[in-house]
């Protein structure tokens, strides 16, 4: 009886421990689908509804199985209803579970326009499959077409035709996955690091690929289980996931005080600059949405971009307020009675400012979640409509290390998302997922408080935040005078340090692993296979540590390249002139990442020789090499 009880425990820990470890990309997919099965949009999947869903997908279950479906997930409240978060560990759980995971699968595929497509790898090819949603492919092909038909490069691609396979079958090369990672985060990639040309080689192609998911890797997209070759074969789930995350991030990125001070006036009564740093861009779009619309006196406010814009009537009143008056933007749509023929009529009004982007009306009145995320992002983007505050606005940036750090998070995979780095990590939640992939099962996650009660939250967000620290000692980091209450509260400079020794740690985690011989590595150990690899190549050049001024023109990093996979630098790029040092960084940062080296760094951290981000330049070269070395034998 005990032991069944505690297999049970371990069970529900287990599920809840994989609903946080989703990545948002899943999470993003899974709130649509929340939507999809929640019919009478109340924020529950009721017995009916599944039930009703489940006759679409040609399941007649008994109710008592159905029930069993519900009682096994409702830990909450225990009301016979799902909610989103129980509905979560549900989805975490159908992917482990043959039969629960089939059933999942054809009535989602059945209530919306999803094609089913068999995967191409070994696992695949025993019966998963992936669902790619017809209209997430028309929206990015035609986001696509959009925004790269200016560039001379993209001509022989475009425009890429919105159905059929086009889209997977020129992305193969990866010139266009490159091009769209520097549309969303500018300068990501050094150009002149991308093969061109028409009839490139396998290789060369191979190398573009592992260039853009390493370059999207580092500002912050998932990439855990896509690799250049999975791209190569033009898998849709793959790419369409991946462009998700690179236009999603694109598009979000504007939406700060930095870019827009005119956010000031979405401050509510009572709160501060640092209250609006807090919120996360989605939440500022809700905000912003919802101030437009209360200025146009049209009674209406959203809590969310799926129930509450379906009718269009948001939209309408949003276009009509935002819009330069010489466009002839109007609410003439509000009065149509069809809800499809009305959001067409609302995206006419949008194609009067050349806003009619992401979604189709169908889109509008299903409440796709991602794709009209992605249509108001755009919208603010293009016309906030905000006025320039009277007083200037102090807005603390956030620095290059802070902006490396949560880009890295981000790209483990963690949830939340972390947009500002202070109050993303007061819950802990963030911390644990990263010493869990640090070193799989330190977490004991019977000791996190993971859904918070409203009237103790501060105290059990300083207790997880207790716990991090104590795992901290247990992983001998050096956290004197770090407790969880500086965690807890956001302190910048200590919660700094915790998250260095994070990724100093997941750094020389994954080394060792290669390394093979189980001797844990250091940065000596490092320093070391840099001065040895150079010698053994040929090179004059030496490193004499992670601060070594030399390092500033990039040199020793394109050098070190160049060892490890020979002829690899085209070195009529590379001066030595003063003047010529942040090329050079550039150049030696994207070659890095092309020749499959994960580098989270900045060209800027090379120019001024920031110790710490150097070391993981250097470690991941080092990670690179043993990779190839281990491949090749």
């Amino acid at each position: 009886m005990l032991s069944t009880v505690c297999r049970r425990h371990t069970e529900k820990m287990s599920q809840a421990r994989e609903s946080m470890m989703l990545p948002q990309d899943t999470l993003d997919e899974i709130t649509q689908q929340f939507s999809t099965l929640d019919a009478d949009g109340n924020g529950y999947i009721s017995f009916n509804e599944l039930q009703e869903a489940l006759l679409l997908a040609g399941y007649k279950l008994p109710g008592y199985k159905i029930r069993d479906i519900i009682k096994e997930y409702d830990s909450r409240e225990k009301d016979g209803r799902l909610d989103f978060e129980e509905f979560k560990q549900l989805c975490a759980r159908v992917k482990n579970d043959e039969e629960q995971g089939h059933i999942f699968r054809k009535l989602v595929t059945k209530k919306e326009n999803v094609k089913a497509i068999g995967g191409m790898s070994s696992a695949s090819s025993e019966g998963t499959t992936h669902s790619v949603r017809n209209e997430e492919q028309v929206a990015f092909s035609d986001w696509i077409n959009k925004n790269l038909v200016s560039d001379p490069e993209c001509a022989r691609y475009l425009p890429l035709d919105p159905e059929g396979h086009d889209l997977y079958e020129k992305a193969r090369d990866g010139i266009l996955l490159c091009k769209m990672v520097n549309k969303s985060v500018p300068d990501t990639i050094d150009e002149r690091t991308i093969n061109k040309g028409e009839r490139m080689k396998i290789y060369n192609k191979h190398e573009n690929l592992t260039l853009a998911l390493n370059s999207a890797s580092s500002i912050g997209c998932n990439i855990v289980n896509i690799g250049a070759e999975d791209l190569e074969q033009g898998k849709p789930h793959l790419l369409l996931g991946l462009l998700w995350q690179v236009i999603k991030i694109g598009l979000l990125s504007e939406i700060n005080l930095q870019n827009q001070p005119g956010l000031v006036a979405l401050l509510e009564e009572g709160e501060t600059i640092e209250d609006l740093m807090r919120l996360s861009p989605e939440a500022i779009l809700m905000r912003w949405v919802n101030y437009h619309l209360k200025k146009s006196g049209c009674g209406r406010q959203i809590a969310n971009f799926q129930n509450d814009i379906k009718d269009s009537v948001a939209y309408i009143h949003l276009l009509n307020q935002i819009a330069p008056k010489e466009k002839g933007v109007n609410t003439l749509p509000e009065h149509e009675l069809d809800m499809m023929q009305r959001a067409e009529l609302m995206l006419a009004e949008a194609e009067k400012i050349d806003c009619r982007s992401f979604v189709s009306p169908k889109d509008v009145v299903s409440g796709n979640y991602k794709l009209n995320l992605a249509f108001v992002a755009n919208l603010f983007n293009e016309y906030p409509a905000l006025e320039k505050p009277a007083e200037d606005v102090e807005v603390i940036e956030e620095t290059r290390e802070e902006k490396t750090y949560r880009n890295w998070m981000n790209s483990m995979g963690v949830s939340p998302f972390v947009h500002y780095l202070y109050t993303d990590l007061q819950s802990g939640m963030v911390i644990f997922q990263l010493y869990d992939v640090i070193k799989p099962n330190t977490v004991q996650w019977n000791k996190v408080v993971r859904n918070f009660n409203k009237l103790r939250i501060r105290f059990e967000k300083v207790q997880n935040c207790n716990y991090a620290v104590e795992l901290g000692h247990q992983n001998k980091f050096s956290l004197i005078g770090i407790g969880g209450q500086d965690l807890a509260d956001g302190n910048q400079t200590l919660t700094l340090a915790l998250v260095w020794q994070l990724m100093r740690a997941y750094t020389l985690a994954v080394l060792t692993k290669l390394d093979g011989t189980g001797k844990p590595i250091a940065e000596k150990d490092i320093l070391a296979w840099a001065n040895n690899t150079l010698a053994a190549a040929g090179k004059t050049t030496k490193v004499n540590g992670f601060n070594d001024q030399s390092l500033s023109n990039g040199v020793i990093i394109i050098d070190l390249i160049d060892a490890i996979k020979p002829r690899s630098i085209n070195y009529s790029l590379v001066k030595e002139d003063k003047e010529d040092r942040m090329s050079n960084a550039k150049y030696a940062i994207s070659m890095a990442r092309k020749i499959g080296a994960r580098v989270y760094a900045l060209p800027e951290d090379i120019v001024d020789v920031k110790m710490k981000m150097v070391m993981t330049i250097f470690a991941c070269l080092m990670q690179c090499d043993l990779q190839r070395k281990s491949a090749a034998e």
